[in-house]
């Protein structure tokens, strides 16, 4: 079973599977999905992740006593912005990304810091406030209702950080 900070040493298949147990470490905060939704993209074609990692997201989120919690737009639009980050980086194709070449998430997460980000981070480049709030974007995938350039950040956040959002 995953206790606290045992992320680092397990493998994105081990996660998984624990994750699909309704298990994961400490509180679960938004920087934990995000690394969880990576290990989905990692190792699984795209549709597969969108398929599996949302049913384990809402099973878990049942399981703690949050339901209300789980968000259809949220989850989906950082599994898309994960594969897009792998795919501008070299390491998607059409199916199922090349696992062997897949960085680690230690990689992925030093060099796309903006998806680590929950307050005022990338979804608000593309969502207003009131979409995600609304009914529609939690129990759907809604799409984005502001113009943004995907995979790419401000002037503002590429100097504050020196990354490129890509690995």
């Amino acid at each position: 079973m995953i206790g606290p900070m045992t992320m680092r040493g397990i493998t994105n298949r081990e996660l998984i599977a624990e994750f699909e147990e309704s298990r994961a470490p400490g509180e679960f905060h938004h920087a934990d999905h995000v690394r969880v939704a990576f290990a989905y993209v990692s190792e699984l074609p795209l549709l597969e992740a969108l398929a599996r990692f949302p049913a384990a997201l809402q099973r878990f989120a049942l399981a703690k006593g949050k339901p209300h919690l789980y968000h259809q737009t949220i989850t989906w639009a950082y599994l898309m912005l994960i594969h897009e980050r792998l795919a501008r980086a070299g390491f998607g194709r059409p199916g199922p990304i090349e696992r062997n070449s897949v960085p680690s998430w230690e990689e992925f997460s030093e060099h796309n810091p903006d998806l680590l980000i929950w307050k005022g981070g990338i979804l608000e480049r593309y969502y207003s406030r009131a979409v995600l709030d609304g009914e529609l974007a939690r129990r759907s995938f809604v799409f984005p209702d502001r113009a943004g350039v995907a995979g790419e950040k401000s002037p503002a956040e590429s100097s504050k950080t020196g990354k490129t959002g890509v690995v």
